[in-house]
């Protein structure tokens, strides 16, 4: 495999290069003195941005894009093998790597590079470590898959040997980095047009685990079920966090291969390192909770985002900061710092009486916290509306669905979000409000976001309430 080397910039051309993920490596790479060229289908602010520092940028995918003088040419899993340009590298001989397998690549020049892995809470809890490192003036390197204010953007390059990065599983992507810390926040059924079930996302996860050196660390939730078969053969060490029994609150446990016995490091008696007692939410529905340490109180950690899914993330967050000497004022301030990150249960604004809230949540366990969090938002009642993600993920996850949105007071669906697939398994989005209505869920379905902006506004009697 091409290997990337800080030491001896190259010429990197991107196929995809207007992606919030491929432009980010892009901007690292550009920021080390690398000569960066690529292309995409449309012109976006993170493209113009890259032209602004260096980058040559071409607004259409052909051929002729592959000019002479490229070194390595950086693709995206959208990209299929009949793509004009990927031809043209292909018939070149050039050297080829997948986005995760130059992110891999890049994670190699740093000393501590962390990867933020699970099904849920990635974007938001590699934004948690970010502010965390960022207060603690660490000078990480950041990639986050979302615009994180406090770095003006998804991606800061720094000056440190500390690099942060999202692990995604999808197409086994994950399994392409070199970390140092790992976290793995949740395990859940999910991407399953990729996947063949839970047992095969777990054994990914697994694998995950295993490229932690001896000498690394994985932080890992410790409600994840059958947790042994994910820690049981580490030779790294294994840092735990979850529920806690003994103060109604969640924890993190520690524990040393080689100095304590094998299996769940959650279960195994130890005392928790770490835990969350008395979480409690302010009057804007904003999470608190007392940390402590090996049981002893600490402080009182104030969390400027909502529900108790955060709180969780917040632990893990913790946890690598711990492993990286960060001071609790340094953890206390970049929590506390830490608003999310565009759509991750982003206010919008008020119209007319009505908050709009934004939020990703697309698959059932999301919905569920997002709903938990917004019941202890202020409001008289919640209307969710709702688009499904991708026909497989609808089809494969139905009942969860079902049951995660009669969690609210009103449900809208809107059509089902293709992505990256066609119709062809038979399912709607009306057959999810069809199914709500017989549980006795107030739930609407229509065709349009015309026709959901049409009837809002006639529930509320107002109107450009969406405007």
């Amino acid at each position: 495999m091409y290997k990337i080397n800080f030491k001896q910039p190259v010429h990197v051309h991107f196929i995809g290069i207007g992606g919030i993920s491929m432009s980010g490596l892009a901007e690292i790479l550009l920021k080390e003195d690398f000569r960066v060229s690529g292309s995409d289908n449309k012109e976006s602010a993170l493209t113009d941005r890259l032209k602004q520092l260096g980058a040559t940028v071409f607004c259409r995918q052909q051929a002729s894009n592959i000019i002479p003088g490229i070194d390595v040419v950086v693709y995206t899993a959208a990209i299929h093998e009949d793509n004009e340009e990927y031809q043209e590298a292909l018939r070149q001989d050039l050297p080829m790597l997948s986005r995760a397998e130059l992110l891999g690549q890049l994670m190699t020049n740093y000393k501590v590079p962390v990867a933020v892995s699970g099904t849920h809470g990635k974007t938001t809890t590699t934004s948690m470590l970010s502010h965390i490192l960022l207060a603690a003036d660490l000078d990480p390197t950041i990639s986050v898959g979302g615009i994180l204010k406090a770095i003006g953007g998804n991606i800061r390059v720094g000056g440190s040997e500390v690099f942060v990065t999202e692990a995604c599983e999808y197409t086994n992507s994950f399994l392409h980095f070199f970390p140092n810390i790992g976290i793995i926040l949740n395990i859940d059924a999910d991407h399953l047009d990729f996947f063949k079930d839970l047992d095969d996302i777990r054994n990914s996860f697994h694998k995950f685990a295993k490229l932690l050196p001896e000498d690394g660390t994985l932080i890992i939730n410790d409600s994840i079920p059958n947790l042994s078969e994910i820690t049981a053969d580490l030779s790294c060490r294994v840092i735990t966090y979850g529920n806690d029994s003994k103060n109604d609150g969640l924890s993190i446990t520690s524990k040393d291969h080689g100095y304590a016995d094998s299996g769940n490091a959650g279960n195994n008696g130890n005392s928790p390192a770490y835990s969350a007692a008395n979480i409690s939410h302010n009057d804007l529905g904003e999470a608190s909770f007392d940390l402590f340490r090996h049981g002893n109180f600490v402080s009182q950690i104030d969390l400027s985002v909502n529900g108790d899914h955060n709180v969780s993330n917040a632990l893990a967050a913790i946890a690598a900061a711990d492993l990286l000497e960060v001071s609790v004022d340094a953890i206390k301030e970049g929590l506390k710092s830490f608003h999310g990150t565009d759509r991750r249960f982003e206010l919008k604004g008020m119209r007319n009486g009505v908050t709009i809230i934004d939020d990703y949540a697309h698959h059932p366990t999301e919905i569920q916290a997002s709903l938990a969090a917004a019941k202890n938002y202020p409001h008289r009642e919640i209307w969710c509306i709702f688009q499904p993600h991708t026909y497989t993920r609808t089809k494969a996850l139905f009942r969860e669905f079902v049951d995660a949105l009669c969690e609210t007071d009103h449900v809208i669906l809107a059509d089902i979000y293709a992505a990256r697939e066609t119709d062809t398994l038979g399912i709607s989005s009306k057959d999810i409000a069809d199914a709500l209505k017989e549980k006795g869920c107030d739930a609407y379905y229509f065709s349009s976001f015309q026709d959901i902006e049409d009837f809002c506004t006639r529930r509320t009697g107002k109107k450009g309430i969406f405007e």
